[in-house]
């Protein structure tokens, strides 16, 4: 049995769906159907982006929401067309490059960047969004969310980025960390 919200949450053997065999059903100690919200949804949704990535070091995975609405995702990986990590190898352990700095020695993207180029290339807006992602975003990420006009970020994990956090909250950017 697992606790969520002050509820007794059961999960019960996957119940025959249409087209989805593997289906769980998730029920609250009264037998009531329950669902997760919004943020864990949509911070769920980032865990499964993530698993794109092909970053050697850390996966992360970023959805961007307006309205409930997903409007973008991203991974960290290379620009397309450029060889991934996982294939020519991370220049940043063979520099022993420390987590958080120099980020220009990295073949790769940030998963905020490519959602935020993913909506610039679909001309959507971002302006009033709220970011999701899977691990605390960089200083150089915190200024293009800043910029995009994201009205919020709601991540996971940290990262060794205080001067981010900052920048974020300078800007009046709110910060909601959630545990796993």
């Amino acid at each position: 049995m697992d606790k969520r919200d002050g509820r007794n949450i059961i999960v019960t053997e996957p119940e025959k769906r249409q087209n989805d065999d593997n289906a769980t059903r998730i029920t609250d100690s009264e037998g009531r159907i329950t669902r997760p919200s919004w943020d864990e949804y949509f911070l769920k949704i980032a865990g499964l982006v993530s698993t794109r990535s092909t970053c050697l070091r850390r996966k992360v995975g970023a959805v961007v929401v307006k309205k409930k609405q997903i409007l973008a995702t991203g991974y960290n990986g290379a620009p397309t067309g450029i060889e991934h990590c996982d294939k020519v190898g991370c220049l940043r352990e063979k520099l022993n490059v420390p987590s958080g700095q120099r980020h220009e020695l990295c073949r790769a993207l940030h998963a905020e960047q490519n959602a935020f180029l993913q909506a610039a290339r679909h001309g959507v807006s971002l302006d009033g969004a709220i970011l999701y992602v899977t691990t605390q975003p960089c200083s150089i990420c915190a200024k293009m969310i800043i910029n995009a006009g994201i009205e919020k970020i709601i991540i996971e994990g940290k990262y060794p980025d205080d001067f981010a956090v900052e920048f974020l909250k300078e800007a009046g950017v709110e910060i909601i960390v959630r545990e796993k």
